[in-house]
């Protein structure tokens, strides 16, 4: 897998001061995504031994309430490997730590290939949020929290696998006033 840059201190992808890795390679493609330079799964720098270093030392920090994975996506088929090493090792040394994934793919994708993938289902099970589905700019709303496009989704992992249906960890819903525009936006289509 390679990555194209570790933030620090992040305060815009998700609760409280984060690291975050964006990792290179997404078959999604959205029009206009705001990272298109991550789309490549070969552009980038190589995660390796001094990636995961830099990454824990920030989670070493009192501050840091834990990890955001972004990109590009995370979950692009050819990142699982790692994205699961990755995942599982940061919830056994940092157990109160949250991690946070950002992904193209929606819920029900996700559910669909989990059964098929255990790399997949590993990483559900180690993560605590999930910011899902495909950006859309026609449903683009600055005012929602951490997602791009109304359709996207912040779900709540743990409690969603537990209840086997989707539990919003945060519901964007309140921040749009057009009742068809909510009709619109509350569908899970990748458009």
């Amino acid at each position: 897998m390679k990555y194209h840059n570790i933030t620090k201190a992040d305060m815009l992808n998700g609760e409280g001061l984060r690291v975050v890795l964006w990792v290179s390679g997404c078959s999604h493609q959205c029009p206009g995504c705001q990272n298109a330079l991550t789309w490549d799964p070969e552009d980038g720098v190589p995660f390796d031994d001094d990636t995961i270093k830099e990454i824990y030392e920030q989670l070493d920090q009192d501050w840091c309430s834990g990890i955001t994975l972004s990109g590009g996506d995370p979950l692009f088929l050819g990142n699982r490997k790692t994205i699961r090493d990755l995942v599982t090792n940061i919830r056994q040394l940092y157990p109160t730590k949250t991690i946070w994934c950002y992904t193209g793919y929606t819920w029900e994708e996700l559910m669909g290939q989990r059964e098929l993938d255990s790399d997949l289902e590993d990483i559900l099970k180690n993560i605590d949020v999930l910011l899902e589905g495909r950006f859309v700019m026609k449903l683009k709303n600055d005012k929602i929290h951490y997602v791009g496009s109304m359709n996207q989704r912040i779900i709540d992992v743990p409690k969603s696998l537990k209840e086997e249906q989707i539990v919003l960890y945060i519901d964007n819903s309140q921040f749009v006033e057009d009742k068809d525009f909510k009709e619109l936006a509350t569908c899970s289509c990748g458009f």
